[in-house]
């Protein structure tokens, strides 16, 4: 089909047809990008428990051991873990309302078809 040909109710069907192959998509990175998050929740959660063991024990040694360094290390990626963090949750929480957006959008556009008499009712098959 060439650009511009078929009319309004053609660049709709073609629109919702590309919606309806990105969608799957979309929600499979959604799922990736919370999974991603929650293993940052779990690994700031133990570089946390490691902070606290290592100043233990750092307390708690006869002979002086420096280990501020390597709380300080840790202390830096946890910082790092919480960056990523946020920019996924800010990536993720854009992503869902670019997905809301676009099935506003559609189901606007389907109504408008249908109104019009151009697009076949929600659940009958197209022939």
């Amino acid at each position: 089909m060439a650009a511009g040909s078929g009319g309004p109710a053609a660049r709709e069907l073609f629109a919702e047809g590309l919606l309806q192959f990105l969608r799957p998509a979309v929600r499979q990175l959604d799922g990736h990008v919370h999974a991603v998050r929650e293993s940052q929740v779990e690994l700031r959660e133990h570089i946390d428990s490691l902070a606290t063991e290592l100043c233990r024990i750092n307390e708690d040694q006869k002979v002086a051991l420096d280990l501020d360094p390597y709380v300080k290390k840790l202390l830096n990626a946890r910082r790092r873990v919480v960056l990523v963090n946020n920019i996924l949750q800010n990536a993720q929480e854009r992503l869902r309302r670019l997905n809301h957006s676009v099935a506003k959008e559609t189901m606007r556009r389907r109504a408008m078809l249908e109104a019009a008499g151009g697009y076949p009712p929600q659940g009958l098959p197209s022939k």
